[in-house]
């Protein structure tokens, strides 16, 4: 295999790393000014110019906590649950494309760490994954509240991951690939999946609230019924892992949301950007246009946060089967319909 190829690879992969880490960390501080705007009140301003310092100070705060453990008889499985949901939101963003390419050093290279033609299927496997990681560390904490939290989690989450595979399916049927490259690719321009599949991207939307147990969905960490959930015994960064597992999986969702129905990297007139300013420019302006459609959705989920209450977890189990997975199907049977509508229509003599 090619050096160069490797090194390429590796820096692109770093800096993705990079990116995801420094967004689920500062995605705390804006968590804590939406919050504060949406209230009328002024969040954090002491660490640094506008609170800017405060993720860190933050971090330090945990670094520098007690580790408590329990007593539990499962303590690998303790250490290892933060690990597991860590590792998985980190995960979910190799297949990602962040833009299409830049031409440096007289080399073209992809803004993507890799394109594999199952992409998609990549996301679902690994997001399903993350349940094990929240499922471990409540049961191994040796706390039934724990356990309670960890179980609503779990099946809240393989609830929401089978409405979510099958608004995907619609999507599939019409863009005809699995690849997350492509299926940008085919997005250029305006011509943007959202307005061909507004069901799918709804159900995808609702879908992703559950499956980062986001608020109406945060039955998991019930502060009313379970203390705080599946993370009550943790301490230190332990339990920093798990709530940077949070915003590291609302800026992955956030990220493919805008990459299936709002074109990812794509804008009106790229193609004549790239004809007239030449092809880095272009592509270095479609990562800030995926960045900006990104960053709505993450706003728009700590909107959600501060002006929707918490589901009953009855509620929440009747959207996800009686409601989301049937709206599901129906899109599926209507979008084949449309697919197949001229073969429809000569099989019935029009």
């Amino acid at each position: 295999m090619d050096s160069t190829f490797i090194i390429e690879k590796s820096v692109v992969i770093l800096v993705v790393f990079a990116v995801t880490m420094l967004m689920a960390m500062y995605s705390t501080w804006a968590e804590r000014k939406v919050a504060a705007f949406l209230q009328d009140r002024v969040g954090p301003n002491r660490a640094g110019w506008g609170g800017l310092f405060q993720p860190l100070a933050d971090g330090l705060k945990l670094f520098a906590k007690e580790e408590f453990s329990p007593d539990t008889p499962n303590q690998f499985l303790f250490r290892v649950g933060p690990g597991i949901a860590m590792a998985t939101a980190l995960m979910t963003s190799a297949v990602i494309p962040w833009g299409d390419r830049l031409h440096l050093f007289g080399r073209d290279i992809l803004l993507q760490a890799t394109d594999i033609n199952v992409g998609l299927l990549y996301i679902i496997g690994i997001v399903s994954v993350g349940v094990y990681g929240i499922m471990i560390g409540g049961w191994a904490s040796n706390n039934k509240f724990s356990l309670i939290g960890a179980v609503r989690a779990a099946s809240q989450m393989v609830s929401y991951e089978v409405a979510m595979g099958l608004s995907i399916v619609a999507l599939l049927m019409m863009t005809g690939t699995l690849s997350l490259k492509e299926i940008s690719e085919q997005q250029a321009g305006l011509g943007w999946n959202v307005f061909y599949q507004p069901i799918s991207f709804l159900i995808f939307l609702i879908c992703a609230f559950a499956e980062t147990n986001r608020t109406p969905f945060d039955l998991a960490e019930c502060e009313t019924e379970l203390i705080g959930g599946y993370h009550t015994e943790y301490s230190s960064m332990r339990m920093g892992f798990y709530l940077f597992a949070e915003y590291a999986n609302m800026f992955v969702s956030s990220t493919i949301l805008a990459v299936l129905f709002f074109g990812g990297y794509n804008y009106p007139g790229m193609s004549w950007v790239v004809e007239n300013y030449g092809v880095n420019l272009a592509n270095v302006l479609g990562m800030g246009a995926l960045f900006v459609k990104l960053c709505g959705f993450i706003f728009f989920f700590m909107w959600v946060r501060w002006t929707i209450p918490r589901f009953r977890y009855d509620q929440l189990m009747h959207l996800g089967w009686r409601i989301l997975i049937p709206l599901s199907i129906i899109n599926i049977m209507i979008t084949g319909i449309v697919l197949l509508r001229g073969e429809l229509l000569a099989y019935f003599g029009f």
